[in-house]
């Protein structure tokens, strides 16, 4: 175990230099974000994909096209529109005449890294081409199935302002992303700085950190993710943690819960009450949800240069991670709660280890 541990502070120093770097080449296109900028790393290290949500000038596309270029990895770019079909997205078989065949054409979802530009402006039809791709990391078109590149993620914006032309996305496609990250306003200095970045420069004047036209290193390529990954995987994570976890996970379903055999040997079954805050739950997380959980914890403690995964790492990391997965109830829409205030009261209730 001490041996593991050694490994561990070892491998998380190394991830800690190339996370440093990441950091650094990502604010020399984006001010200040820190919390979209770390989501984003999480989200490459533990080989998930995340939705950003916030009004329009928040640097969101900005920021994933900044990721794609620091990471050198095959990047395309799909904006999502109302007349958009599947095929636009995963390809499809197109009749070749000369050979008297069909041929398998290839969409732009065969890339490592995907910008799914505003992916509420289309209809449900074509975000669900992606179901697939994004669980499975293949794409069936005709009766071939075609895997898609190793590493691959899906990076997808929204505007959740605009409600004309827009499509709510389907949970089962909510519950296909490790995270959801809120991109808010920046603060007073930060946008200062914003200001002078978009300034124009002086005849003679030096380009200032923030230039879109600034040269970024490729610091993340596959290789350097792949040091990552198994420092993360070797991140320490106590069984009372474990539990902990699935205690978060199991505390935000309303629903009857199976519990172990009782005296009789028959599973017992309890009735969560519909009062308090799960009259404003109507569907909980999932086991998709503990896994992502874990994985995104120990991916925190890793950003924190830690080899071991604290209770505040798993309350952290509860936000980003269930905020999409919740469906609330009507009381709690008419009541004006979103789902990181019924988040956070679930952690509230939750003892922690």
């Amino acid at each position: 175990m001490e041996d593991n541990q050694h490994w561990a502070a070892a491998s998380s120093k190394g991830a800690g230099e190339i996370i440093d770097a990441a950091r650094i080449e990502m604010a020399k296109r984006i001010v200040g974000q820190k919390e979209m900028i770390d989501g984003l790393l999480m989200a490459l290290i533990a080989g998930g994909h995340i939705l950003l949500e916030g009004v329009p000038g928040l640097a969101k596309t900005r920021a994933i096209k900044t990721l794609a270029e620091i990471t050198g990895l095959d990047f395309k770019r799909i904006q999502f529109t109302p007349d958009l079909l599947p095929a636009d997205v995963t390809g499809t078989l197109v009749w070749e005449q000369a050979s008297g065949s069909f041929t398998m054409r290839r969409g732009p979802v065969f890339a490592n890294l995907i910008l799914a530009d505003e992916i509420n402006r289309a209809p449900a039809k074509v975000q669900s081409a992606l179901l697939e791709a994004m669980e499975e990391k293949q794409v069936t078109i005709g009766e071939n199935s075609y895997p898609l590149p190793n590493p691959f993620f899906v990076l997808a914006t929204q505007n959740p302002i605009e409600h004309e032309g827009t499509y709510d996305l389907p949970e089962a496609e909510l519950d296909r992303f490790l995270l959801k990250l809120l991109v808010p306003y920046p603060d007073t200095e930060e946008e200062l700085k914003i200001l002078g970045f978009a300034a124009p420069f002086e005849k003679g004047q030096n380009k200032s950190e923030g230039d879109s036209d600034q040269q970024l290193k490729p610091v993340l390529g596959a290789a350097e993710i792949e040091v990552l990954r198994k420092a993360a995987d070797s991140v320490f994570t106590d069984e009372q943690i474990r539990r902990y976890i699935i205690s978060v996970i199991t505390a935000s379903r309303p629903h009857t819960v199976r519990q172990s055999p009782g005296p009789d040997g028959n599973k017992q079954m309890t009735v969560r009450s519909r009062d308090g805050i799960y009259r404003h739950i109507s569907f909980g997380a999932s086991p998709r949800a503990s896994i992502a959980l874990f994985r995104v914890a120990r991916v925190m403690a890793l950003l924190e240069n830690r080899y071991f995964v604290t209770p505040d790492d798993v309350k952290a990391a509860a936000l980003p991670v269930l905020r999409h997965r919740l469906v609330l109830s009507y009381e709690a829409e008419a009541e004006g709660l979103d789902p990181d205030t019924i988040i956070s009261r679930i952690l509230a209730q939750v003892p922690i280890p």
